[in-house]
């Protein structure tokens, strides 16, 4: 059943619904006027985005796969691969990605890719666009190499759009220099909200996001929480309690258990 759990501050769209608004909302959000505001769940039409983080605490790779299952509506009924790619100096800070801790449905489907060079990782990029058979592409790199300057990143776009497989960025310990992506994000670890019933327990993924650059939305702060199944977004700075659930769901382990 679709649901909305809303209050004052925070807005959550559960997977059905947020389908719903993403095709009532395209055709204004490519109509090219930068009036709306970004929120979880709305269309983007953005094939290409870039998310700037530090390398020391794995906010932007989080981010950027949990931004990819908002906006594509990335669910269970998708069992298409997607793919991970890394240059070497990225896997050195911020290591392989760990799949007994993604989300249950992607964990089988990833494809990673552990470029020696960043000008590899940017061919093995350019290549996952061209596949449509991919749900989309996450990528990792570290400082702001020559390879990618704004004739790399063009190319990214242009195969983006052309084969319609999105990609997020992420760009480490590197500044905002000169980019084709349509959105460009600032990310950093935020304090999860305390869980409702352990307080001692760790809490749901968090982040402080800063949308700078955007083609047609207005720049803007948030406050970012994964809620396993909606991203949900609260004014920069507020925290709202994480209610949790009192049951697992069926088969659902403790990742201990790999």
């Amino acid at each position: 059943m679709s649901r909305i759990e809303a209050s004052p501050q925070v807005h959550v769209l559960s997977p059905p619904l947020a389908a719903g608004l993403r095709r009532g909302s395209v055709s204004r959000v490519l109509s090219g006027a930068k009036s709306a505001r970004w929120r979880p769940g709305i269309a983007t039409g953005c094939r290409h985005a870039e998310v700037f983080a530090p390398a020391g605490e794995a906010s932007g790779a989080a981010l950027a796969l949990a931004l990819a299952r908002d906006a594509l509506g990335i669910d269970a009924q998708d069992q298409r691969p997607w793919l991970w790619v890394q240059d070497k100096a990225a896997l050195r800070l911020s290591g392989r990605p760990y799949r007994p801790g993604l989300p249950p449905h992607l964990r089988h489907r990833l494809i990673h890719v552990a470029a020696t060079t960043p000008e590899d990782a940017l061919f093995a990029l350019e290549e996952g666009l061209r596949c449509r058979d991919l749900a989309f592409v996450i990528g990792e790199i570290a400082g702001n190499p020559r390879a990618l300057d704004f004739t790399a990143s063009r190319r990214l776009s242009l195969a983006a759009e052309k084969h319609g497989t999105a990609l997020w960025l992420v760009r480490l310990d590197a500044r905002t220099d000169l980019g084709s992506a349509r959105m460009r994000w600032r990310v950093t670890a935020a304090a999860s909200p305390p869980p409702r019933w352990n307080p001692q327990a760790p809490g749901r993924p968090a982040w402080q996001a800063e949308l700078f650059r955007a083609h047609t939305f207005q720049p803007g702060h948030w406050t970012l929480r994964d809620d396993d199944t909606a991203l949900a977004a609260e004014p920069a700075g507020s925290r709202a309690p994480d209610h949790g659930d009192l049951v697992r769901g069926p088969g659902a382990r403790s990742l201990a258990a790999g």
